[in-house]
Parts: structure tokens; sequence; C-alpha cells
């Protein structure tokens, strides 16, 4: 079971530091460069994070695909239950609908 289906007490503080840490840098950038800073930070860290739990980089390259798979099945996951919401809950959070047709 991942960490994001059995999170710890902490797991959503840890989350909404880092999304209130985008927010913030959303006063001198864009939302697609603060996304695209957000997504090369966590990739650097996952990549950081499987290195930790290994010895050489020959076990690295080896598991290489394997933590590719995990790391964007999760992501995936979590992207898709995101996106179900804000369908789901779209003028609650965004104060309109805005559909066109």
């Amino acid at each position: 079971m991942s960490e994001s289906e059995n999170p710890d007490e902490q797991f959503l503080l840890r989350a909404d530091a880092h999304i209130h840490l985008a927010n913030e840098q959303l006063k001198d950038a864009s939302r697609d460069k603060v996304c695209a800073s957000i997504m090369f930070a966590a990739a650097r860290f996952d990549a950081w994070m499987n290195a930790c739990d290994l010895q050489t980089s020959g076990q690295m390259a080896t598991h290489r695909d394997e933590a590719i798979a995990y790391f964007v099945g999760q992501y995936r996951l979590m992207l898709e239950h995101h996106m179900d919401d804000y369908i789901a809950n779209f003028t609650k959070y965004m104060g309109g609908d805005n559909s066109e047709g």
C-alpha cells in the first residue's frame, strides 16, 4: 500500500505546505512555470529517495524502470482522483461552470 493510500497524520499538512509555497510563487511566476517547477522538484526528490535505498548506481540502473513505473503510477492515481474531484466540484472550487456547449 502506498503512502498516499495510508498516510500518516502529517501527510496532508506536508502536502498543504507545498501547495502554500506554490501559491506564494504565483505572485512572481505564471501557473505553468510554478507547475513545471513543482513537477521538476518532485521528480528530483523521487530520484534521490530511490537512490537512498540502493548501494550502487548499477543497482539503481537495474531497478530504474520499476521505480519510474511506481512513481508514474502513483502520480496518475493522485491526478485522476483530484481531476475527478474538480469535475464533481467545479462550481464550488472555481466559482462557475465555464463549460462550453
